[in-house]
């Protein structure tokens, strides 16, 4: 423990890695491009300068705190610098604000805006770069990149793909894939987490609503939409609401509002999602199947896999469809058996970004027409309710749609955080129904922003090893370990996104004390929910006898190309 002084107020400081974090902690928000607390220290932009005792310009973000160091925040001489900073930005920034999907989220605009910069004096000779469309999922505009190095990082670092990198040298640097490759020719996975950390419009999720607004518009279609488990407590963040809490009855509403003719919860095909999967894992565990098996739910992880694990597909990795896909196909049965005549548009409001690419896949179309047609993210849907003019806020509770208005169990909602697959897997699988058991199973290790978790649980007369992991770069490591016989589990599940779904890049972006509160709101839904376990979720039985059938295991599992 020690002391400093900041702007001449005397700060204590503990376990902070700079003197950012120290004067973050004294209130002082000291402006940034490339810092993010979970990335490393690259101290690119130098817009967090600080004037020290004898007068030397400091980077906060890449200096430790000292006992004794003094330094001020806001002299004149780092106003004109970081004003010099942003207008050197700006000369080489497409400036088209007003048409810019981040109009509003900008931080370069914000910081232009605090700063007051009124003009640029400098020309913008750089060549204009053509933007890059191909990719299902998001959309690369060279032309706003402020080469901070947010992109680059998450992509090596949290996913350990390097799928963009710095390239060239000076006054020609860019950040690019190699060979300035189109992206949907890289090993990207659409995971978007290089879009939830780009402080501008260079990396943006791909926008579909105008789409939804023609379906909308149509008397022809018959528009429904499922809506996912982390939807419920992150899209709130845009209309300042509450962190974390769950607004499904609001977002049902609003969607109604806009048209849509049915509303419906994914949390009732993850309780399907849990059903099949872990009928899969003890039939394994009766013949002897193939180990350690991992979880199907995340589609950046499946094309992951497809890139650099082939070997996993369809041997290790359940055949298990999404929930996302599950609800699709029983939305599709449901709707031919309704005798509506109108065309069926499905829609699937996700925090994640990688669906957009998972509902385009040739496995999930059907006579060359997608099984889910549409797949927008928070972020989308909160646009939608603004061009709307619905007054979020103020909006009452509305119910779900007949016949899924039960909506899912408990462990169906928590499938949208770390660990909650395994978990509600872990709850089905076991011997013991009781509340108890599912208190005790609160505190097996499965829970928790850990990126590598670990948990032994006991059913069917055996032990069973259980591997929580988010983040690809953290996967590709217990994948290693295992093939090389290190460690052993026999089931895995995988996230690519910050401790779940809740941190997908389709979401209001948030760091870890914003993610823990929407995780904490799934689990206080879990807590208020009577139905605890899948199988108990009495529409199971509907689903099952009434609308699939014979078809179940056909259009419930896949088999990858």
């Amino acid at each position: 423990m020690g002391y400093m002084y900041i702007d001449g107020m005397k700060i204590e400081f503990e376990d902070e890695k700079n003197i950012l974090e120290v004067i973050r902690k004294a209130g002082i928000e000291m402006p940034t491009f490339c810092y993010y607390s979970e990335l490393s220290t690259y101290g690119a932009c130098r817009m967090c300068v600080v004037e020290n005792e004898r007068g030397g310009i400091e980077a906060a973000c890449s200096t430790l705190p000292r006992d004794g160091m003094k330094i001020k925040t806001n002299t004149p001489a780092l106003q004109k610098h970081r004003k010099m900073i942003l207008e050197l930005l700006l000369a080489t920034h497409c400036r088209d604000c007003t048409t810019c999907s981040k109009n509003g989220s900008c931080r370069l605009q914000e910081l232009a805006l605090r700063f007051g910069v009124k003009r640029v004096r400098f020309e913008n000779n750089r060549e204009e770069k053509e933007k890059d469309t191909s990719s299902k999922s998001i959309v690369r505009d060279p032309n706003k990149c402020i080469l901070c190095g947010d992109c680059v990082r998450v992509c090596r670092e949290k996913q350990g793909l390097g799928v963009i990198d710095f390239a060239h040298r000076g006054s020609r640097l860019q950040v690019m894939p190699a060979f300035d490759m189109k992206l949907c020719d890289t090993d990207c996975v659409n995971c978007g987490q290089c879009a939830a950390v780009c402080p501008t419009g260079a990396i943006t999720v791909k926008d579909e609503t105008e789409k939804m607004w023609q379906y909308l518009d149509d008397p022809t279609k018959r528009v429904v939409v499922q809506i996912a488990p982390a939807v419920r407590v992150a899209l709130g963040d845009e209309f300042g609401i509450e962190h974390g809490e769950n607004v499904l009855g609001k977002t049902v509403k609003a969607l109604k509002m806009m048209g849509v003719d049915s509303v419906f919860d994914t949390a009732l095909s993850a309780d399907l999602t849990v059903m099949e999967e872990a009928a899969e894992f003890m039939e394994r565990v009766e013949n002897g199947g193939t180990f350690p098996m991992y979880t199907s739910c995340c589609p950046a992880w499946i094309r992951y896999a497809e890139n650099k694990h082939p070997e996993l597909i369809n041997t290790n990795i359940s055949s298990c469809r999404s929930p996302m896909q599950m609800f699709g196909s029983v939305i599709k049965k449901w709707h031919e058996q309704s005798g509506d005549e109108r065309e069926l548009i499905s829609v699937a409001i996700m925090p994640c970004t990688a669906k957009k690419y998972e509902v385009a896949r040739n496995e999930f179309t059907e006579n060359g027409k997608r099984i889910v047609e549409l797949s927008l993210t928070t972020q989308e849907l909160a646009t939608m309710i603004r061009e709307a003019g619905i007054q979020f806020g103020e909006l009452e509770n509305e119910y779900l749609d007949s016949p899924f208005d039960m909506g899912g169990s408990g462990a169906g909602v928590i499938f949208g955080v770390t660990g909650g697959v395994a978990e509600a897997v872990i709850r089905q699988c076991s011997d013991d129904k009781s509340s108890g058991a599912v208190k005790d199973i609160k505190f097996i290790g499965v829970r928790g922003r850990e990126e590598i978790k670990e948990a032994t649980v006991h059913a069917g007369g055996r032990d069973f090893k259980i591997c929580v992991v988010h983040g690809l770069a953290n996967a590709e490591k217990i994948i290693k370990a295992t093939q090389s016989g290190e460690l052993y589990y026999d089931l895995i599940e995988i996230m690519a996104c910050p401790e779940g779904c809740i941190g997908g890049a389709g979401q209001p972006f948030a760091i870890s004390p914003e993610r823990d509160k929407r995780a904490r709101g799934l689990y206080h839904t879990d807590e208020r929910i009577q139905i605890k376990f899948s199988d108990k979720n009495p529409i199971m039985n509907y689903i099952y006898d009434d609308i699939l059938k014979e078809e179940a295991h056909n259009l419930l599992h896949v088999h990858y190309e």
